[in-house]
């Protein structure tokens, strides 16, 4: 099943309607989406290398419009919205020490929430309830984002064909890898939060 979740993946990360998909499951994992866009980028940098860059800004703009998205829905729609989303992701029973630590560390916060497996979806929503300064919170998203998907991008370009036969021979091994980056991540937040 594996090895045909990625042939199928390998397949589509090269198909002419790759990059609006990225850029569509970036925008969607900043503010409700539950998997990563390193899903689809990995895959197309591993199709073409030479668009690596591309596609890593690509994903960066979208995610932070979308860590944007998923800030107002915490300022202007809190209760409608960001409550119900933030108890999906287990967040919102600890909502009173989100509320000191970015009282603590504020842009830090976000920070980490971009850089890291955190789900980033649960660090926009709490930003716009915790009422963060927009501006600071689009250009720490921009920072932190950035540094992420540029990193993955650039491990995945300078491995190349190396890492591809690597995920091939070790199918199991990475997929074991990438979901345990997944649930840690999600253990994090609710250890963080």
């Amino acid at each position: 099943m594996l090895k045909g979740l990625y042939n199928w993946a390998m397949a589509k990360a090269a198909h002419p309607h790759a990059f609006a998909w990225l850029v569509a499951f970036a925008f969607a994992e900043a503010t409700f989406f539950p998997l990563p866009a390193d899903v689809l980028l990995i895959p197309m940098i591993l199709a073409v290398r030479s668009r690596a860059w591309i596609l890593a800004a690509a994903c960066t703009a979208a995610s932070v419009a979308g860590g944007c998205v998923g800030w107002a829905i915490g300022f202007y729609a809190f209760e409608e919205i960001g409550r119900p989303l933030l108890e999906l992701y287990g967040a919102m029973d600890k909502m009173e020490v989100v509320k000191a630590e970015y009282e603590k560390y504020d842009e830090l916060f976000v920070a980490i929430g971009a850089l890291t497996p955190v789900p980033y979806k649960v660090v926009t929503v709490s930003s716009g309830f915790f009422q963060m300064d927009p501006f600071a919170f689009t250009a720490v998203s921009l920072i932190g984002r950035g540094v992420r998907f540029f990193a993955v991008a650039g491990a995945v370009y300078l491995l190349g064909p190396m890492a591809e036969k690597l995920v091939r021979r070790n199918l199991r091994l990475a997929f074991a890898i990438f979901l345990a980056f997944f649930v840690a991540g999600i253990v994090l937040i609710g250890w963080v939060l």
